[in-house]
């Protein structure tokens, strides 16, 4: 063998062996992929709370990439708010099999399971996200609301980091008494009931139909989520101050708004224990990009 044949020979080994190395990698990187071409993909129709903004395109794209990671095992289908059921339906949806999934706010199922008023924040309650992980992950947080889930025939998977939230008012906020009368959207739970002491008419709305709302005056004012998601869905336009409480702590009754993911018990019970697994990590994935694009 010449030395010009030896060198191409050596060459080719060096790309096929780069290229087997390669494809090695990938498969322990990402065990789904040898099992791609064994099973069709499984898609889950998964509808958020978020009507636009920064949210909904935070939840679209992390839903598009979970089909790519699966190596085409489970695919999510992203709907906004309302797109097939109402916000205030969505826990119902699921558990009826409308909808695989659902990313909402614990707190708007507090009508129908008290008890998730306390998975999210609620007045005077945990202030930082790493509190309510100690909550969640060292005090049993996480499987008392998997077994309050599970009696409504839900699997929930984890909470999701939001923030606090703030007012928007078309009228000043400077005391406790300017609360009394003033017609003040809120989502439900303990928060409802701190803002109806104060002589606060509080109504229940969800979050896509806050806008509407204050631009018809049926409210005068939204507690409603950070100053990112509010400044893109527009709240600025309709009203004309901002409430928010102490230096260095945006909310004093809201800090941490949590949402969760949660699953049909039966779709859930049929997932393959992998993707149960990936689920389940996921979500972490999801709860930590959520929180950052939501800091602007």
């Amino acid at each position: 063998m010449d030395e010009d044949t030896h060198s191409k020979s050596r060459r080719s080994f060096l790309k096929t062996g780069g290229l087997v190395a390669g494809l090695s990698a990938t498969a322990v990187a990402a065990p789904w992929v040898q099992r791609a071409g064994a099973a069709d993909t499984i898609t889950w129709k998964v509808q958020t709370s978020w009507p636009a903004g920064v949210g909904l395109e935070t939840f679209q794209t992390w839903c598009g990439t979970i089909k790519d990671k699966t190596g085409g095992q489970l695919a999510f289908q992203p709907f906004k708010a309302k797109d097939i059921v109402g916000d205030f339906e969505l826990f119902d949806g699921v558990k009826n099999g409308v909808l695989e999934a659902m990313n909402s706010f614990s707190l708007y199922w507090a009508g129908k399971l008290p008890a998730t008023a306390f998975l999210s924040s609620y007045t005077m309650g945990l202030r930082y996200p790493h509190e309510w992980d100690i909550f969640f992950y060292s005090k049993g947080g996480l499987q008392a609301a998997r077994d309050l889930y599970a009696a409504q025939g839900l699997y929930y998977v984890n909470r999701i980091h939001h923030g606090p939230n703030i007012i928007h008012s078309k009228t000043p906020i400077r005391s406790i008494e300017d609360f009394r009368d003033l017609k003040l959207r809120v989502p439900g739970g303990m928060i409802a009931e701190t803002f109806a002491k104060a002589g606060a008419k509080t109504t229940l709305l969800p979050g896509g139909e806050v806008f509407s709302a204050l631009e018809k005056g049926t409210i005068d004012a939204a507690d409603y989520t950070g100053p990112a998601v509010n400044w893109a869905l527009g709240f600025q336009q309709v009203t004309k101050y901002i409430s928010m409480g102490p230096p260095g702590l945006m909310s004093v009754y809201q800090p941490v708004d949590l949402m969760d993911f949660a699953v049909n018990m039966n779709v859930w019970n049929q997932l393959p224990d992998n993707l149960k697994k990936f689920v389940e990590d996921e979500i972490q994935v999801y709860s930590n990009t959520h929180f950052g694009a939501i800091q602007k």
